[in-house]
C-alpha cells in the first residue's frame, strides 16, 4: 500500500468556499474514488496561508490517478475546483499537486 501526501496552494480569497464546498462532495465523486483506490483520504487546509495537504493510501497512485482520469465526474471535480487554487499551470489539481517524499513512518 502505497501512503501518499501531497500539498496544494488553495488561493486566500477562496479558503471559505474551498472548505464549504467540500461539506457536500458529490457522491459520484466519492464513489469513483472508492472504486479506483483511494482509501484513507484526507485533505487539510492551512487556514492562514491556504497551504492544503492532502494524504490518501492507495494501492498503486498511478493506477489510481489514471482510474480517476477515465471518469466522466472526475473530470467535472477538477474542472469546478481548478480556480480555487494557484500555480496548477494549465493542470487539473488531481494532476498539479506536488507530491511530498515521505522521510519516517511508525506502523
Amino acid at each position: 500500500m502505497e501512503r501518499v501526501c501531497f500539498r496544494l496552494q488553495v488561493r486566500k480569497d477562496r479558503m471559505a468556499e474551498y472548505v464549504e464546498r467540500h461539506k457536500a462532495v458529490w457522491p459520484e465523486m466519492l464513489q469513483a474514488l472508492r472504486e479506483t483506490g483511494w482509501t484513507n483520504y484526507s485533505i487539510y487546509l492551512d487556514p492562514s496561508d491556504g497551504l492544503l495537504i492532502g494524504y490518501l493510501e492507495t494501492p498503486d497512485l498511478e493506477a489510481a490517478k489514471a482510474g480517476m482520469a477515465a471518469r466522466e465526474i472526475n473530470a467535472k471535480w477538477q474542472a469546478d475546483m481548478a480556480p480555487f487554487f494557484e500555480a496548477l499551470n494549465g493542470q487539473a489539481p488531481d494532476e498539479g499537486f506536488l507530491r511530498l517524499q515521505e522521510i519516517f513512518y511508525l506502523a
